[in-house]
């Protein structure tokens, strides 16, 4: 059977390096450090579970959400894993 140009493992060496970028990214987003007790942003207080579940946390929840949202929109669409991509 032809191989084409690339080794079969090629493929999953790349597949692990994007999942090992990925989430080293996402480990480097994370808070850390001693937590704010009241919210960077709008000042409220930020509630002891939140601080004790994130250690770091400089943010309430609703304004972390809306960080997070905007955030989505300015992530660029990946066409790679796009089906429509694929098709054409």
């Amino acid at each position: 059977m032809a191989k084409g140009f690339g080794d079969e493992d090629d493929v999953q060496d790349q597949i692990e390096s994007t999942v090992s970028d990925a989430v080293n990214r996402a480990r480097g987003a994370l808070p850390a450090g001693e937590s704010a007790s009241s919210c960077d942003e709008c000042g409220e207080p930020i509630p002891e579970a939140r601080q004790r579940a994130l250690p770091g946390v400089r943010l309430c929840v609703a304004c972390q959400e809306e960080q997070d949202q905007q955030a989505k929109k300015h992530q660029p669409y990946n066409r790679r894993g796009s089906k429509d991509s694929q098709l054409r």
